[in-house]
């Protein structure tokens, strides 16, 4: 997703945001058997099912949420009249605004409507273990994924057509699964408030401009955060971290006629390189200063903390609560490891 300064937002383009999702995402894949292709805006998209799929049934956001993001949401909890000013700016109007600029300029996906990208939605909310969203596609020429939600509605998430053209189906669903993490985490009413309620500041003549940049910073150090946890269930839902970096990568500089071309592993020694030209004390200035006004951590960054969560003890027990559903069957098995 590109990354938007929210106070240049107006209400005529808060349906598209870049700001809850996945412009940046990537990594062991799971079974899969391939049978038909289909062509969408052109681009040969492989329209195939797993032949099992794990799942999670007992799965809470606490099990899989990164140390950061809970550390800033109690401090954007914290800040005094955050919610009572938020229920103001999260109306209906600013809500019908939305839904029918959504409605009106993209496609709604069912199962009559892009029907294999409906049941990527669907699988990955299985996995989850959260009711799947309604899920819309935009014409867009720049790669982005988001999602929006208002307090007891339904939320949507919404796709540009170049992030299809752009990954594989394994990394499109690994995108989908960020973004329904962000539902799983209660990110999805946070993330429209605070898009929203930066907007509103900014209005507010004298220390409005103040107020903004102030909740600015606040926010994107928590969006930061959350978009850590989000790749966390990225990774659930494909269970393979190459391919949760692999969209980090695409993302960062990844184009279709290159994609044979590229190499995680190579991105993922990038990473590290960044991690250790960074570690001086001018170093580490210069990285602060390069990420304090992003919605997004670098994909670089992602990259590695994804690959080293995927290491970990937290991912491991994760998977041995899991189980697996065969195809065709509903007899539930534990998963082998």
């Amino acid at each position: 997703m590109a990354s938007v300064p929210l106070s240049s937002l107006s209400l005529n383009s808060l349906s598209s945001f870049p700001s809850t999702a996945s412009d940046h995402l990537r990594f062991a894949s799971p079974t899969f058997q391939f049978s038909t292709v289909t062509k969408f805006r052109g681009v040969r998209f492989a329209v195939t099912s797993r032949a099992s799929s794990v799942v999670f049934r007992n799965l809470d956001a606490d099990d899989f949420r990164h140390p950061l993001d809970k550390q800033n949401t109690l401090i954007l909890r914290a800040i005094p009249g955050l919610n009572e000013i938020g229920k103001v700016l999260l109306g209906s109007v600013t809500e019908q605004v939305m839904l029918l600029e959504n409605i009106g300029t993209s496609l709604l996906v069912s199962e009559n409507q892009l029907s294999d990208l409906h049941k990527l939605m669907v699988e990955a909310a299985d996995i989850l273990n959260i009711d799947a969203p309604d899920l819309y596609v935009r014409q867009s020429p720049v790669p982005n994924a988001y999602t929006l939600a208002i307090s007891g509605k339904k939320p949507f998430v919404v796709i540009h057509t170049s992030l299809v053209e752009l990954l594989t189906r394994e990394e499109l669903q690994a995108v989908l699964a960020h973004e329904l993490g962000h539902l799983k985490c209660d990110h999805g009413v946070w993330l429209t408030f605070a898009n929203i309620l930066t907007l509103g500041a900014y209005t507010i003549p004298g220390l409005g401009g103040m107020i903004a940049q102030s909740l600015e910073e606040q926010l994107f150090r928590w969006l930061r955060a959350a978009e850590l946890t989000c790749d966390r269930a990225a990774l659930l839902v494909a269970q393979d971290p190459k391919v949760v970096v692999s969209v980090l990568m695409k993302l960062a500089g990844g184009c279709p006629s290159m994609a044979d071309q590229l190499n995680v592993d190579a991105f993922l020694e990038q990473a590290r390189s960044y991690d250790k030209a960074s570690a001086s004390p001018v170093g580490w200035y210069i990285r602060n200063a390069q990420t304090r006004q992003l919605s997004h951590p670098l994909p670089v960054l992602r990259a590695r903390e994804i690959d080293e969560w995927s290491r970990s003890q937290e991912y491991r027990t994760l998977l041995k609560r899991a189980t697996r559903i065969t195809a065709g069957s509903k007899v539930l098995t534990t998963p082998r490891r």
